[in-house]
């Protein structure tokens, strides 16, 4: 798991955008922060275990695992953006951390058969064109008697309140058509059942967004790719913007999207 969004090996500057928007939606959120500290539970990692984490951003999660794994153990984190692997590397050296991080995505982790004891994955299936591939790569590198959590927004559940319900549900619809796996949440326990794990917990966690910053980056941003698109107009824009920013000023905003979590383990 990541402390900002991760991304797959290919992705434009629009897409970049987006993912910043949807960790301003994410990753600051109370829910976010337990779902995490679910994650590491149940992972129960313990001192000279192998760890790691697809898609490690910056690397805090794997600084978690490495204080956890200890001397005898190793941590690991798999990134395939440049500079947010360079951003992590800087990170482990100024904290004095065996925490390591190298180059590779989802679709072929560098590493042998059996490798891990624990797999960590937060939101990227939900960039992937094939998370099926991702699910098998994360059966493949854990050790029988591993275990995996695989975290991930479902984008149709997303929620945006007040405002024209017509309007509000163009610009969810925008949002879920402009994502690669917009539904990535709902489908990762059946993926990692077919890559031959066996699923032991699904949990889910409603992510609400911050009601003192009204719209928020992202929906103000897929609203004017709505208009871009046709599905709404610039006054529907601004008025659903304005009815936004005037409940958060009463007290009656709701922004969220729920984000699931699944544990797995290798017979």
């Amino acid at each position: 798991m990541t402390d900002y969004t991760p991304r797959p090996a290919r992705f434009d500057q629009a897409g970049k955008d987006q993912l910043i928007d949807a960790h301003d939606l994410e990753v600051t959120q109370p829910g976010m922060r337990r779902l995490r500290a679910w994650s590491h539970e149940v992972l129960g990692l313990r001192p000279g275990e192998r760890a790691l984490d697809v898609g490690s951003g910056t690397g805090s999660e794997v600084f978690v695992f490495a204080d956890a794994v200890g001397p005898t153990g190793a941590a690991v984190g798999v990134e395939p953006d440049p500079e947010l692997l360079a951003s992590a590397q800087r990170r482990a050296t100024e904290r004095g951390s065996s925490a390591s991080f190298t180059s590779g995505d989802a679709y072929g982790l560098p590493f042998g058969n059996d490798a891990f004891d624990a797999v960590l994955c937060e939101r990227v299936f939900q960039h992937l064109t094939a998370p099926a591939r991702a699910a098998a790569e994360i059966a493949r590198v854990l050790r029988p008697g591993g275990r995996a959590v695989v975290v991930d927004s479902d984008w149709a559940t997303s929620i945006v309140h007040p405002g024209d319900r017509r309007v509000a549900g163009a610009v969810i619809d925008t949002l879920i058509s402009s994502t690669t796996n917009p539904l990535a949440g709902r489908a990762i326990a059946g993926q990692l059942s077919a890559a031959g794990l066996v699923v032991d917990e699904v949990g889910s966690h409603a992510l609400v967004q911050d009601s003192s910053v009204g719209a928020g980056a992202l929906v103000s941003r897929i609203a004017d790719l709505a208009v871009l698109r046709g599905v709404i107009t610039a006054a529907e824009r601004d008025r659903l913007i304005a009815d936004l920013r005037a409940g958060a000023e009463r007290g009656d905003i709701h922004v969220s999207v729920t984000m699931f979590a699944v544990l797995a383990h290798k017979k």
